[in-house]
């Protein structure tokens, strides 16, 4: 069978390895990533995925889960043990929130979230204990952009850990390990495989310890991806470039429409010279803002009910970077376990929209936001 050259990696659709004999078996354990043994360990389809991202993202190496949360876990749990304590941003994900302040406060690790502006300014909630700050490169669902150069300036400073993750820019548009940090992670749900067909996570470490430690986390916790969908986001992955230039020209192009309608009363971009943060963007995104943004109308539910069922191409659904645009509802959805002081600080109000727009023409996207705006 050695004459057989496929030019795209089968999929390896197995649970188990076999060995011919007790010195195969040997050899597995003294030559590591020579051979397989239980996909449970590793796989060539999930070996793939993680060569392409680690190589994307330039770290020493990668590990891939079965879904964004997984990866964030297996991050957390690599650095911390019962004892520690993690700093979080303030305005992150709601299920990286829920997954620490509401699961791994359970089993003794504690929890501080930082407000976005003490971010550069951490000594006040630094404790001894503390091993990690997780942020993310853009956040959701209000696009802050974080400096992650002068984080890493920061962190290193307390010597702890900078965790980023990097699911909304992705590589094309920030790679965090050459600013500094340690530890990148995705949902790879979203852009790196865009399709809207596969749930799967990664975790990219600039430190063999590190890597080491959330290898063994992945396979003793079970966190492992299956062969099928790593085959699926490895076939995704290799259309990111193109991908990403679509969405983030898509993606400005919606947004300065959208700022110039009457009906909208706020944009959330970092491609608007109008965001806080948009010289940042621009030079630590090479020029491209990615595929997301939010913006407001009035903040009356019924108003965004109206605008939904108005929408005809575009459906309201609860995740993002598919090549199809689609929309979601932070207050009931991403964001659903904050507090209502939390969502208020945040600015995350009841007429709040998040746009994930997709690859089709621009003209398309506007034209069936407009007339679902006119119902308004």
């Amino acid at each position: 069978m050695s004459h057989i050259h496929p030019k795209t990696t089968p999929i390896y659709q197995t649970s188990v390895f076999t060995f011919d004999d007790l010195n195969a078996l040997e050899q597995y354990f003294e030559q590591p990533g020579q051979s397989y043994m239980y996909t449970r360990y590793s796989n060539p389809n999930t070996d793939e995925l993680a060569e392409q991202v680690n190589k994307l993202e330039g770290g020493a190496g990668a590990v891939v889960t079965s879904s964004g949360m997984s990866a964030i876990l297996a991050a957390v749990l690599a650095v911390c043990k019962a004892g520690d304590h993690v700093l979080c941003a303030e305005e992150i994900y709601g299920g990286s929130s829920a997954l620490l302040t509401k699961e791994l406060t359970r089993i003794g690790i504690e929890v501080t979230l930082v407000p976005t502006d003490s971010m550069y300014k951490l000594q006040p909630y630094v404790q001894p204990n503390t091993r990690l700050l997780l942020v993310e490169t853009m956040s959701n669902p209000l696009l802050q952009v974080f400096d992650i150069g002068r984080l890493a300036q920061e962190t290193k400073q307390h010597q702890i850990r900078l965790v980023v993750d990097n699911t909304f820019a992705t590589p094309v548009i920030t790679k965090p390990l050459a600013l500094g940090a340690d530890i990148v992670m995705h949902s790879v749900t979203k852009y790196l495989s865009g399709h809207s067909d596969v749930t799967a996570g990664v975790i990219v470490c600039q430190q063999q310890e590190d890597l080491q430690r959330v290898k063994q986390v992945m396979m003793v916790y079970g966190l492992n991806l299956s062969p099928f969908e790593g085959w699926l986001a490895a076939r995704g992955l290799k259309t990111l470039r193109l991908r990403m230039r679509q969405h983030s020209s898509n993606a400005l192009a919606v947004a300065n429409y959208l700022q110039a309608h009457a009906k909208v009363e706020k944009v959330w971009y970092p491609g608007l010279e109008e965001h806080p943060h948009f010289e940042l963007a621009r030079a630590q995104g090479h020029g491209m803002f990615g595929g997301m943004l939010s913006f407001r109308i009035q903040d009356d539910k019924e108003a965004v009910n109206r605008f939904m069922r108005g929408l005809q191409q575009i459906p309201f659904a609860s995740s993002l970077a598919g090549v199809a645009t689609s929309i979601s509802y932070p207050l009931g959805t991403s964001h659903r376990s904050l507090s209502h002081e939390q969502r208020e600080k945040m600015d995350i109000t009841a007429g709040v929209i998040r746009l994930s727009v997709g690859i089709e023409e621009p003209e398309e996207i506007i034209a069936d936001i407009e007339q679902a705006l006119a119902q308004v």
